[in-house]
């Protein structure tokens, strides 16, 4: 049974558990999805599963990592939002709390992205008791990036993803700054 973390009003933030593995494959293995992050969508299932496994992982180590979201409407897997410590170095920060989103593309302009990230960051700042969360997004993003700016994000500068070569901002959001 799946630790349920958070509940909004339409959706429920929970941990993923191994039996999310098909619907994360829906959207690891979309083009769409992936267009953005610098990694080719997914070919095999296998692969989700391993990061069903690292992501479980993070929450034994860092009591923290990426939640599933679940419509509450129709009950299915939609998507994953949260926070996670960044444990490999970008763009100079190392061991900070990030947030991040990814979602099934039917579920996109819908709000969901900014209702989960508003309840995953008012987690950080009142459950972790943060005093600054980092995001970054590819600068062709203009999706994630409105988002981020919608949640009251400054853009810190840019920086070149080593993963995929592509430029990204850097933002960041401190606790002052948070208005749900």
């Amino acid at each position: 049974m799946a630790k349920i973390c958070i509940e909004t009003e339409r959706l429920i933030l929970r941990e993923l558990v191994p039996d999310d593995a098909e619907r994360m494959f829906l959207l690891d293995s979309n083009p769409e999805v992936m267009k953005y992050l610098g990694v080719k969508p997914f070919t095999k299932k296998a692969l989700t599963r391993k990061m069903i496994r690292d992501i479980r992982r993070q929450y034994e180590v860092n009591g923290i990592g990426r939640w599933a979201v679940v419509e509450k409407l129709s009950n299915l897997l939609i998507g994953w939002s949260g926070l996670k410590i960044l444990q490999v170095e970008v763009n100079g920060y190392k061991n900070v709390y990030e947030l991040g989103y990814r979602f099934l593309p039917e579920f996109w302009r819908k709000g969901y992205a900014m209702e989960s990230a508003i309840a995953s960051l008012n987690y950080g700042f009142e459950n972790l008791n943060l005093d600054v969360i980092y995001a970054y997004s590819d600068t062709a993003n203009d999706g994630s990036n409105h988002i981020l700016r919608k949640l009251g994000f400054t853009e810190t500068g840019k920086f070149i993803d080593p993963i995929d070569g592509e430029e990204c901002f850097w933002f960041e959001l401190n606790r002052e700054d948070f208005k749900p």
